[in-house]
């Protein structure tokens, strides 16, 4: 691999832009929707699954926009963790470094709990790095951020790669970067794996498997918390697929990206009614997930802006110009009920 610090591209790749493309190639393993309220077994269960007493989750947002922090319709949810991804090469770059730094400043001076989760370079997101040149990276970063002291070590690691725009770890690499990170990061919370549930769940069932027994090898400190973003699973009104994918990672689940999707390129089309209607009403279903599984203890709704008429996936709380959407309502009252005061709701 050549020298990062010196082979520099004139552009920067943005992450932000690298995520959207990989989320539109995503669409071809999420596919289409499902009827509401559908089992595995095709069995309707019209109320989903149902939220019980003892069930406690913390709720908080992840989104790569320092203005969150600001937003009075954000401080209103009173949520005090939020997620960050960052390249893994981030020190070697100013451009990368600088956006973090400045997220994570604003995160901390609003008395948030930050969560950063390492991904690709946004200078060479089709090249993944050695396991040395990883740890080397993350070390800086973790001395860096001193008051940082939840990571995971690379974000949806089983997504596999996207050719001419992203590579993705196998599970042998996956637990090795894990290994590095908590090597580095002495008596710090480390999500042990941080999977995308797709569709069909058989692949990211095996990857799982794999990521555990590669663990076993390798002599590394099994993980306590796993990371899993179920969007396919709740934008379908289904629940099955996050069921097994928590049983299958035990311990403890924090649902570290899941939402409601306002637009995917092709894969949710409007068939719970148009977009925004069905993003919100897939957040209140998203709530009764969580509460009905005693494993899941946070979630993590991506994310707080929305986008324009060319993006290809939007799943924002507020469109891109800072006006709540119907979703922002929904959990607004969920968190806190008639205490909820929203002046303006955007139709976009």
């Amino acid at each position: 691999m050549p020298n990062l610090h010196h082979h520099l591209p004139r552009r920067p790749v943005l992450l932000a832009t690298l995520v959207s493309v990989a989320a539109l190639f995503a669409a071809l393993a999420l596919g289409h929707p499902g009827p509401a309220g559908a089992t595995k077994a095709g069995h309707a269960t019209k109320a989903g699954p149902r939220a019980h007493a003892a069930s406690r989750y913390f709720t908080g947002l992840g989104d790569q926009k320092v203005q969150m922090f600001t937003d009075p319709n954000w401080l209103q949810l009173h949520t005090k963790i939020a997620r960050y991804i960052v390249p893994y090469d981030a020190v070697a770059h100013s451009y990368s470094l600088d956006k973090a730094k400045i997220w994570i400043k604003a995160a901390e001076a609003a008395h948030v709990q930050v969560l950063i989760a390492f991904y690709h370079s946004e200078y060479t997101p089709t090249k993944l790095p050695s396991v040395a040149l990883y740890r080397h990276y993350v070390q800086k970063f973790v001395k860096l951020f001193p008051k940082v002291r939840q990571y995971q070590s690379w974000n949806e690691a089983n997504r596999g790669n996207i050719r001419g725009v992203l590579a993705s770890p196998s599970a042998s690499a996956a637990a090795r970067y894990y290994q590095a990170l908590i090597r580095v990061c002495k008596g710090c919370t480390a999500i042990g794996l941080d999977v995308l549930d797709a569709n069909k769940i058989g692949p990211t069932l095996r990857y799982i498997s794999e990521f555990k027994r590669e663990v076993g090898k390798i002599r590394t400190v099994m993980p306590r918390i796993w990371g899993l973003h179920n969007y396919s699973d709740i934008n379908r009104m289904q629940s099955w697929r996050t069921r097994e994918l928590v049983r299958a990672l035990g311990g403890q689940t924090w649902l570290s990206e899941t939402g409601g999707i306002v637009k995917f390129g092709g894969a949710f089309p409007n068939r719970f009614g148009s977009g925004l209607r069905r993003a919100s009403k897939v957040l209140n279903y998203m709530f009764n997930v969580a509460a009905a599984n005693s494993r899941i203890k946070r979630l993590y709704i991506y994310d707080w802006t929305g986008g324009n008429t060319t993006t290809r996936f939007d799943a924002g709380l507020t469109d891109n110009h800072h006006i709540p959407r119907p979703g922002y309502v929904t959990v607004c009252k969920r968190l806190h009920g008639a205490k909820c005061n929203v002046s303006r709701i955007s139709s976009h």
